[in-house]
C-alpha cells in the first residue's frame, strides 16, 4: 500500500474581496450562474471546531491539540448570518443547511435556528431548514432545536460496529450515543431523518449491509457517500473509493432495490427504494441513496453555495478560493470601505454567482496533478459537506 502523506497547508484557502458593482443588481429570485444554474441551496458553516477526528475530514495528524481555531470574534454573529441569509433568500435560496465542523458545538445555536426559521421566501413560504451533525450532542439538543424551528437533521454515521466506529471517529466515541441521538431526533419530530455513511474501501465497506439492514423500515433514509478528494489533509487516494454502483450491487444481493426518480432538480443523491414481495417499492421499507461525486459527477445542476463561519462565500465544495462577505458586513477600514447596505450586498452576491462556472467533479479526470496540489482547495472540515 502506498505511503500516506499528509501535507501541512493553510486550511482556509485564499480569499478574494467581494465585488462592489457600480450598478445595482436587485434580487429577482431568478439568479443564474454562468452555466445557467439557479441559486437554491445555501449551506452555512457555523464553527470550525469538531469533537471527532475522522481521518477523511479532520485527521489527528493535522488537527491536534496545537491546532489554532478561529477566535470567536472572527466568526459571523447569528445576526450577521441571518442578514446574509435573508439576502440569499431574496435571490432564490429555498433551503438552508447548518453545518460545521460540528454545528452543535456552537453555543446557543437554537437562537440562530429561531432567526432563520422566521425567514420567508418572496412568495411567503418558509424555508427548508435542516442541519448536519455527527450526532454526539443530538440527544440533549434535539428538543431545543425542534422548538426553535429546525425541520430535520442529517446524521453522519460511518459504522454500526462499535470498534470500527470508534476507529473512524478516532476519539473513542461509542456508536450507541449517536444512535441515542437519532432516537431523540425521531421522538421530537425532526424528520424525515437522513443518515450519511462515508464509504472507504477496506476501512468500513463491510458495514454497508449491516447499515442497510438496520435502517430498512426505520423511517430513516440511509445514504452512502463516495470518499471524496476534498481539501488536502485527508490523504485521499482513488483506490480507497468504492464506487456507488458497487454499493448498490452489494445491497441488491440481499435486499432488492428499485430505482426511484429524483425528488428535486439538483438533488445530490441517486434514490433507490426497498422493494416488497411484489418487486415494487414498498414505502414502509423506506429507501437508500448513493452520492457519487467521484464516479458520477452531478455538477450540471448544482445549485448550492457555501458560507463559512467567518463569512467567506464558496461556490463549490472543491473551491480553491472564497469571497470575503464579512468585510461587506463590517466594513474594511484598511481599504477605506464602510459597511455595505443590503442592496450593495445583494448586488455583490449577484455578481459573484453570475460569474460562477465551477464544475470540478466533471473535470476531475482531465485535470493535471498540480490542480490538486496542497492548499488549492478548501477543507471539508472548514466548509462542511
Amino acid at each position: 500500500m502506498a505511503e500516506r502523506v499528509i501535507p501541512l497547508v493553510d486550511l482556509r484557502s485564499p480569499v478574494l474581496a467581494a465585488p462592489r458593482p457600480l450598478e445595482a443588481i436587485p434580487p429577482s429570485g431568478q439568479l443564474l450562474d454562468g452555466l445557467g444554474r439557479p441559486l437554491r441551496d445555501l449551506r452555512i458553516s457555523v464553527t470550525d471546531r469538531c469533537n471527532f477526528r475522522c481521518n477523511y475530514c479532520m485527521p489527528k495528524e493535522i488537527f491536534d491539540r496545537n491546532h489554532h481555531y478561529l477566535p470567536h470574534g472572527a466568526l459571523l454573529s447569528f445576526e450577521e448570518i441571518t442578514r446574509l441569509a435573508r439576502i440569499f433568500v431574496a435571490h432564490g435560496v429555498r433551503k438552508i443547511r447548518l453545518t460545521g465542523g460540528e454545528p452543535l458545538l456552537r453555543k446557543g445555536l437554537e437562537h440562530l435556528v429561531e432567526q432563520l426559521a422566521a425567514l420567508r421566501t418572496p412568495d411567503g413560504q418558509p424555508l427548508d431548514l435542516t442541519l448536519t451533525t455527527n450526532g454526539s450532542l443530538l440527544a440533549r439538543k434535539a428538543r431545543a432545536l425542534k422548538d426553535a424551528g429546525l425541520q430535520r437533521v442529517t446524521v453522519s454515521l460511518d459504522a454500526l460496529d462499535d470498534a470500527i466506529f470508534r476507529r473512524m471517529n478516532d476519539v473513542d466515541f461509542p456508536v450507541r450515543d449517536v444512535l441515542a441521538g437519532l432516537e431523540a431526533a425521531q421522538a421530537v419530530g425532526l424528520g424525515p431523518i437522513k443518515v450519511n455513511m462515508v464509504v472507504k474501501r477496506d476501512t468500513n465497506d463491510q458495514e454497508i449491509l449491516p447499515m442497510a439492514r438496520h435502517f430498512r423500515g426505520s423511517g430513516v433514509t440511509l445514504r452512502f457517500i463516495e470518499y471524496m478528494d476534498v481539501g488536502a489533509t485527508n490523504g485521499w487516494r482513488m483506490d480507497e473509493v468504492l464506487p456507488s454502483a458497487q454499493v448498490v450491487e452489494r445491497i441488491q444481493q440481499e435486499l432488492p432495490l428499485v430505482q426511484l426518480s429524483p425528488n428535486a432538480i439538483g438533488e445530490t443523491a441517486e434514490r433507490w427504494g426497498h422493494a416488497g414481495a411484489d418487486g415494487q417499492h414498498d414505502p414502509s421499507l423506506g429507501e437508500i441513496g448513493v452520492i457519487s461525486s467521484v464516479t458520477q459527477a452531478f455538477c450540471g445542476d448544482c445549485n448550492r453555495a457555501r458560507l463559512s463561519m467567518e463569512g467567506r462565500l464558496y461556490l463549490c465544495l472543491f473551491a480553491g478560493q472564497g469571497y470575503d462577505l464579512r468585510a461587506l458586513l463590517r466594513g474594511d477600514m484598511d481599504h477605506g470601505m464602510g459597511r455595505a447596505s443590503d442592496a450593495e450586498i445583494a448586488s455583490a452576491l449577484a455578481a459573484i454567482w453570475q460569474g460562477r462556472t465551477d464544475r470540478y467533479s466533471e473535470l476531475r479526470a482531465a485535470l493535471p496533478a498540480a490542480a490538486g496540489a496542497a492548499g488549492r482547495r478548501i477543507e471539508m472540515s472548514y466548509i462542511g459537506g
